[in-house]
C-alpha cells in the first residue's frame, strides 16, 4: 500500500478525495481507497511487497527492465554534479602547491636529527626551478592549514538548514544551487588571493556556506525515488562522482598549475567554476523532486519506485521530532561513525599533495597525477563493491544490515591500517603512493554503508539528519587540516607526519568500532512521528 496527503486548507471540497481517487486510478493499476481524517486525505494502495519490471518498463535491469530509466538520467546528473562540486571544494589542495613559495630555504640551525628525518631532495642542484614551488604567496603551514580549512567553515553551518531546505523546498533545487553557487563564486578566486588572504578566507567559506546543502538534498531525493534494495548500488555509483572531481581536480589541477594558460595555477579556478556553472542548465531542465512529479515517467516506472520505497510523499512536512532523535542510540552511533569516516577522508583529500610536495619532494603535475591516482582507483572499488554487496542482497544472501556493517568495517578499518603503515614508509616514494592508494580505495566501500545510514533509519527525515551528521563530519574538513598544520608548522619531517598518520588511524579504528556494535538499518519508530499519527508510511501500510 501507498501513502499520500493533502492539505484540506488547499483542498476542502469532498469530492476532492474522489478526484485524488480517479487520478491514482489512471496512473496505477491497483485498487486504491481514499479515507480523510481532519485536514489530511489518504490514499492506500494495495500493492505488493516487492515489484519487479520487465524488460521496457524502465526499471534497472536484470529483471528489473531495461538498462536505462528516468531515475538513472537523474543519477548521471548527481554523478556529475558532485564530481564538479568536488573540483571546486579540494581544486585548492592541489593549486596551493603552485601558490606558494615552496622552495627549501637554508636553515642554520638544522641539525643532524633533523637531517635525517628527512627525505633527500631530488636534484639538489636545480632545487631553483618553477618545480619547487616558486609561488606568489608566502603562507606558513598553519596558514595555508587555515586556508585549507576554510571551506568546510560554511560548509559546516549550512549542513542541518541545508537538509530542512530540502525537505521543504525540494532536494533538487537545493541540490542545484548547491552546486553552481559555489561554482560561480570560484571564478573569483585568483582575484580574492591577490588582493588578501582574509578576502580569500572569506571567499572559500562563501563556497562552504552555499555547498552546504548537497549531501543532505541527495538523502532527500534518494529517499523519494530509489527503492532501499536498489539504493546502495544507486547511490555508490552517484557518490564516485566525489571521486571523479577530485580525479580531475588533482590530475588536470596539477597541470593546469605548470602551464600559462589563463596565468597558470588561477586557470583551475576559471575551468572548475565555469564547467559547475554550466552543468546547471541540464539540470534545472530535468530534474524534479518526486517521480509522481516528471512528466516522462513511465507507468511501470513509477508503479516500481512507489510500491518498493518508504518515503511518505506529503505536502505539509511533518515537523522535525528533536526529542526523539536527541535520545536515539542509532542516531548517535551514526554521528560518531561520520565524524571518523569524514576525518580519514578530508585529512588524505585536503593534506595528501602537501605530503607528496613536501616529503616525497614531487614537482607540481607529477604530485597533481599522483594524488589523483589513489582517487581513480577507488572508482573501480567503489563500483566492484557496490555490485557485489547488491547482488548479494537482492538475492537475500545478506542482509541490509550486513552489507552496512560489512561496508564501513571494510573502508574504515583498511584505511586506519594504510595510515599506520605511512608510519613505516619513510622516503619510499613508490611503497608510499601505493599505500595512499590502498588507504584512500579503501574508501569507496563507505558508498554502500554508513553513509546510507540516515535513509534507512529515518527515510521521511533523511535530509534533515544527513544535515546533522554532516555537519560534525564536515567540521573535520577544517580540523584535519588545522591539527595537520599545528603538527607540522616547521616541522616538515617524517617524524611530523607520522603523528598525522597516526592521529587520523587512532580517531577512524574507534569510531568504526562502535559502528559495528551499535549500528543498525531498522527504520526507527520516531519516523512517523508526525502531529497525530494521521497517515502510515508505505512499510507499515504493505504490512496492513
Amino acid at each position: 500500500m501507498g501513502t499520500f496527503t493533502r492539505d484540506e486548507e488547499t483542498h476542502g471540497r469532498d469530492n476532492e478525495g474522489l478526484e485524488i481517487e480517479e487520478n491514482c486510478m489512471k496512473t496505477r493499476d491497483e485498487t486504491a481507497s481514499v479515507t480523510q481524517s481532519k485536514d489530511i486525505y489518504t490514499i492506500a494502495y494495495k500493492t505488493p511487497t516487492t515489484t519487479k519490471l520487465d524488460d521496457g518498463d524502465g526499471g534497472s535491469g536484470g529483471g528489473s527492465g531495461p538498462w536505462w530509466g528516468t531515475r538513472h538520467t537523474l543519477g548521471l546528473l548527481l554523478y556529475l554534479g558532485l564530481a564538479l562540486a568536488y573540483m571546486v571544494r579540494f581544486i585548492l589542495s592541489i593549486a596551493i602547491v603552485a601558490m606558494v613559495d615552496t622552495k627549501p630555504k637554508d636553515d642554520d640551525n638544522e641539525t643532524a636529527q633533523d637531517l635525517n628525518n628527512k627525505c633527500p631532495l631530488p636534484n639538489v642542484t636545480n632545487t631553483n626551478n618553477s618545480d619547487y614551488g616558486d609561488g606568489d604567496f608566502d603562507w606558513d603551514s598553519r596558514t595555508q592549514g587555515i586556508i585549507l580549512g576554510s571551506f568546510f567553515y560554511g560548509y559546516t553551518a549550512s549542513n542541518f538548514i541545508g537538509g530542512r531546505a530540502a525537505e521543504y523546498f525540494g532536494g533538487c533545487l537545493v541540490f542545484g544551487l548547491g552546486v553552481v553557487v559555489p561554482s560561480f563564486l570560484s571564478l573569483f578566486s585568483a582575484l580574492c588571493a591577490s588582493i588578501s588572504k582574509d578576502l580569500f578566507i572569506v571567499l572559500r567559506v562563501l563556497e562552504g556556506l552555499t555547498q552546504g546543502a548537497i549531501f543532505p538534498s541527495i538523502s532527500t531525493i534518494m529517499a523519494a525515488w530509489i527503492p532501499p534494495k536498489e539504493r546502495g548500488s544507486y547511490c555508490a555509483l552517484v557518490f564516485s562522482g566525489t571521486a571523479l572531481g577530485t580525479i580531475l581536480g588533482m590530475a588536470v589541477g596539477g597541470w593546469l598549475c605548470k602551464t600559462t594558460f589563463l596565468g597558470g595555477w588561477p586557470s583551475v579556478f576559471y575551468v572548475s567554476g565555469g564547467l559547475g556553472v554550466a552543468w546547471g542548465l541540464p539540470w534545472f531542465l530535468l530534474a524534479h523532486d518526486l517521480p509522481e512529479q516528471h512528466p516522462t515517467m513511465t507507468r511501470a516506472e513509477l508503479t516500481y519506485i512507489t510500491s518498493n520505497r518508504t518515503f511518505i510523499t506529503q505536502e505539509k512536512r511533518a515537523p522535525l521530532p528533536i526529542r526523539d532523535i536527541a535520545t536515539s542510540i542509532p542516531f548517535w552511533t551514526l554521528m560518531v561513525t561520520t565524524f571518523g569516516y569524514c576525518y580519514e577522508s578530508y585529512l588524505l583529500l585536503t593534506m595528501l599533495p602537501t605530503y607528496f610536495s613536501n616529503i616525497q619532494h614531487l614537482d607540481i603535475d607529477s604530485n597533481g597525477l599522483i594524488s589523483s591516482l589513489p582517487h581513480i582507483i577507488k572508482i573501480f572499488t567503489t563500483l566492484a563493491w557496490s555490485t557485489m554487496v547488491y547482488q548479494l542482497t537482492i538475492r537475500n544472501i545478506i542482509t541490509v544490515k550486513t552489507v552496512r556493517k560489512l561496508s564501513t568495517g571494510v573502508a574504515m578499518y583498511m584505511c586506519s591500517l594504510g595510515l599506520i603503515t605511512m608510519i613505516w614508509v619513510d622516503c619510499n616514494k613508490v611503497l608510499s603512493i601505493v599505500v595512499m592508494s590502498a588507504a584512500v580505495s579503501s574508501l569507496g566501500a563507505l558508498d554502500s554503508g554508513a553513509v546510507l545510514s540516515e535513509q534507512d533509519i529515518a527515510p521521511n527525515f533523511a535530509g534533515s539528519l544527513k544535515g546533522l551528521t554532516n555537519t560534525l563530519g564536515s567540521a573535520t574538513g577544517f580540523l584535519a587540516p588545522a591539527i595537520t598544520g599545528f603538527i607540522i608548522n616547521d616541522n616538515q619531517t617524517l617524524k611530523g607526519w607520522s603523528t598525522v598518520f597516526g592521529t587520523g588511524a587512532l580517531i577512524g579504528i574507534v569510531c568504526v568500532t562502535q559502528y559495528m556494535i551499535f549500528g543498525t538499518d531498522k527504520v526507527q519508530p520516531w519516523n512517523e512521528s508526525n502531529k497525530g499519527k494521521s497517515h502510515q508510511s508505505v512499510s507499515e501500510a504493505n504490512k496492513a
